[in-house]
């Protein structure tokens, strides 16, 4: 099943209240492993868990948040390494490790069923919870996952050079020695062309990336590159195999993640269900957050 949105862009009604500044004050703190990991949790109805990507946080949900809400009790959190989470350098960061933190604060919220929202990275993380749900061990069932842009399959994945640097022998230096202007030239090539993020957005962006010594990590998070080419049968399989419904939610002018991925997910996924977003880049929820959302509602309406 395809669609195509044209729709009209933009931020969700009441979004532009929030701030970063908000957004932090509201969160709750757990401890993973002995580190601080940042949540977000809010709303009331069928729990969905928010799944951010890389290089960036929960953040990205906040234009989204007020929306689901509305229908959704909601759970985020800053995975480890990233946003105000704890950010350890000496750490042995894998997406099957940020899947055991999400496993266990599920459980320990006492969900028993919740759906799955996930982008980027966290596209990684919600393929390995559905693989953990095929092999029985989850403690909790998962009702239905939507997808926005990530790299599914990592045959078709096409990282910016500065995230090939940063996966190179070189990768710490880079790290490290990351300005401002680079991330910000390199960051905004993701964005779509009508939906380019604002000097506001991009302080936002560059806050949580730097944020308690994030750039001396960013060359450990980025394995999850290798990891993808390393599980991509167990994480495909699990695409192939899920019985829950799924659907794509693709901005097809997405550079690294966007058309390619999408036809690919249409070729490898039984009754794949895409919803392709025109003019929108790798950040679907914040450059095109009505569309998203109207998207996301339709795919609750269908597989109720």
């Amino acid at each position: 099943m395809e669609q195509v949105i044209p729709g009209v862009r933009g931020a969700a009604p009441g979004a532009g209240n929030a701030t970063l500044e908000w957004w932090q004050q509201e969160g709750k703190w757990f401890s993973y492993g002995g580190h601080a990991i940042f949540s977000r949790m809010a709303g009331q109805g069928d729990p969905v868990v928010l799944l951010h990507g890389f290089p960036t946080a929960s953040w990205d949900w906040s234009r989204l948040w007020p929306m689901l809400q509305q229908h959704h009790s909601l759970f985020t959190l800053d995975m480890l390494g990233f946003g105000f989470s704890d950010k350890p350098a000496l750490y042995d960061y894998s997406i099957e490790d940020q899947a055991d933190m999400f496993e266990g604060w599920i459980a320990g919220l006492g969900l028993k069923t919740v759906s799955l929202f996930a982008h980027d990275y966290g596209g990684s993380v919600a393929q390995e919870l559905l693989a953990r749900d095929q092999e029985g061990l989850l403690p909790f069932s998962i009702a239905r996952v939507g997808f926005l842009n990530g790299a599914l399959f990592p045959e078709v994945h096409s990282p910016l050079l500065i995230q090939k640097l940063l996966g190179s022998p070189l990768g710490g230096l880079i790290s490290r020695g990351l300005t401002r202007r680079t991330f910000e030239r390199n960051f905004r090539r993701l964005f779509g062309p009508e939906t380019p993020p604002s000097r506001k957005d991009m302080d936002d962006f560059w806050y949580l990336l730097t944020y308690n010594n994030g750039r001396g990590i960013l060359h450990n998070l980025i394995h999850f590159m290798e990891e993808r080419r390393c599980h991509r049968n167990r994480w495909v399989g699990a695409l192939q195999k899920a019985e829950q419904p799924m659907r794509l939610i693709s901005g097809v002018a997405d550079p690294v993640s966007g058309s390619a991925m999408a036809r690919r997910y249409r070729e490898l996924v039984p009754n794949a269900d895409v919803v392709s977003l025109r003019n929108v880049g790798h950040y679907p929820h914040f450059e095109s957050t009505g569309e998203v959302y109207r998207a996301w509602r339709d795919f609750c309406k269908q597989s109720e």
